[in-house]
């Protein structure tokens, strides 16, 4: 690890990556794949591996593929499943970051609390939360939307004598053997985390607000024999990646151009509750009403068996409230616990706070990002010079691996910093109108999509405009040929900081009539 500057000194970079997920990891392998060696990584954790390190509950594990979840330029030979569980991808990750020797580049327990963009210097200046200044003429975020923890505003919860904690922040510490549990929540994280525990608790209570759709997963281990032919022929994993791809990208044409389609796999769905649950009322219960895609298609074997177990109950009459012992639910009935575990998400559609990031004039990123996020391209954003974003605003995916479409904008990134160190730029941002159409464009697709004509209300959508500012939606191989190249075009470039020009020169340079 780099050592740590004084608060004084001000440390430069040409580019600032903040991260150390596949997003972040990622852009800094290919900088030095590429030749550029000055630059610098901010981890706010104490190791590398983003949401890959600090998701550790029990069951973690990615839902893609792990031959399709891994870089292009880093194929792994050794995955031991189907779907890699979070040790085996944080180790990847790991392996990663040494293989390339990013441990020189990279500044652990460092949390970046503000960035500025300053136009006299045309530089963003970074300030952790240690009080360490450093400066960068670009910035790539590579944090992601799904890192900071959402909790539900509960009545009572700060009475609660027992034990609270999110599934990002598991209590690894805390015995939940013989406790009686609540889990709030039914995403993503709750379906693998609640089959781990049940066995292990004396009571465990589900409460559930919207059941998601489930299908089964077709996981497996891999075998030595497959694993050994990964190893002797490179070339048989790469079909073997591309035929996973190609399986999954055929997806999105239900989701996004025939929804009616989903009814289909709904079939499966249906028959995957049935065959595992018995009990005519807690089949009703796990049943959603909306069509199946309008929230995230989870998979599980274990999930539904774990709550048709003696000791588990699925609460769907709400949460009045949160007393000393226990929850009193919608009836009115109180149940004591001893835990109360939170699967409740992330906050997908706010993931930068205010008062952290400030573009031109002072301007906070959220007073731009009034309708909820919006970028060109999931990538940059007007009235914040040289800064990008991997895994930006409606880049998410229901149907592919989220590396392709890292490894895209990752591309589109170099592109831009090349042109800029071609052309000697100072700055590159990319023109409003632009910005503008291209999300109306976004927009007049994704409503036609089984996101939002599907019957449901998801964290894809955004919570005061309704729009949906996650999603892609449409083929990823699409999204590749339009970050392939640096469209120049679409950009104000300048050679000189606006800051020293006249008002008549810096309103051409901006684009707006004298």
């Amino acid at each position: 690890m780099s050592t740590q500057p004084t608060p004084a000194a001000a440390r430069h970079c040409k580019v600032a990556i903040i991260g150390t997920g596949f997003s972040g990891l990622g852009m800094a392998i290919r900088l030095r794949q590429e030749g550029e060696d000055d630059f610098l990584i901010f981890e706010k954790d104490a190791g590398v591996g983003g949401t890959w390190r600090v998701n550790n509950y029990p069951g973690c594990a990615c839902d893609v593929q792990s031959h399709v979840y891994s870089f292009s330029f880093e194929a792994n030979p050794e995955w031991t499943r189907m779907f890699a569980r979070q040790p085996e991808i944080r180790a990847y990750l790991e392996k990663c970051w040494e293989k390339y020797r990013l441990q020189e580049k990279t500044l652990l327990n460092t949390e970046i609390g503000k960035l500025a963009w300053d136009e006299r210097q045309s530089l963003w200046h970074l300030h952790d939360a240690q009080g360490n200044h450093y400066t960068a003429n670009a910035v790539v975020s590579g944090m992601g939307g799904l890192s900071t923890p959402a909790y539900p505003r509960l009545d009572g919860l700060e009475n609660f004598q027992g034990k609270v904690f999110h599934s990002q922040q598991w209590d690894h510490d805390y015995d939940l053997k013989g406790k009686r549990v609540a889990v709030i929540g039914t995403g993503a994280s709750a379906i693998q985390f609640v089959p781990e525990i049940q066995p292990l608790v004396a009571a465990l209570d589900l409460y559930q607000r919207t059941p998601p759709w489930i299908l089964p997963k077709p996981d497996r281990a891999i075998s030595e024999t497959e694993r050994r032919r990964f190893r002797r022929f490179p070339l048989v994993q790469k079909l073997w990646r591309g035929g996973l791809y190609s399986l999954l990208e055929g997806r999105v044409l239900g989701f996004t151009f025939a929804p009616q389609v989903m009814k289909l796999v709904q079939r499966l769905a249906i028959r995957h509750i049935h065959k595992q649950i018995k009990d005519p009322e807690l089949r009703r219960k796990v049943t959603p009403d909306y069509t199946i895609g309008c929230k995230r298609i989870l998979m599980s074997h274990n999930y539904y068996p774990a709550l048709a177990a003696a000791n588990s109950t699925v609460i769907t009459e709400g949460i009045r409230a949160v007393t000393a012992n226990g929850i009193v639910d919608g009836n009115g009935q109180e149940r004591e616990v001893d835990a109360i575990i939170f699967g409740t998400g992330f906050t997908a559609n706010d993931p930068i706070p205010r008062g952290v990031v400030f573009g031109r004039d002072g301007r906070d990123l959220l007073d731009s990002w009034t309708k909820g996020p919006e970028a060109y391209k999931g990538t940059t954003t007007a009235g914040f010079p040289n800064l990008f974003f991997l895994m930006g605003p409606n880049t998410g995916l229901g149907h592919n691996s989220m590396v392709y479409m890292i490894e895209s904008q990752i591309a589109y990134v170099l592109d831009a910093l090349k042109l800029m160190k071609r052309r000697e730029l100072l700055s590159l941002e990319v023109k409003a109108p632009v910005q503008e159409r291209y999300n109306e464009y976004l927009q007049r697709k994704l409503d036609r999509s089984v996101w939002s004509v599907g019957g449901c209300k998801s964290w894809y959508l955004h919570p005061v405009s309704g729009r949906n500012c996650t999603l892609w939606p449409g083929f990823t191989w699409r999204f590749r040929a339009l970050t392939r190249q640096f469209d120049a075009s679409a950009y104000h470039l300048t050679t000189t900081p606006l800051a020293a020009l006249s008002n008549e020169a810096r309103q051409q340079a901006e684009g707006v009539p004298a």
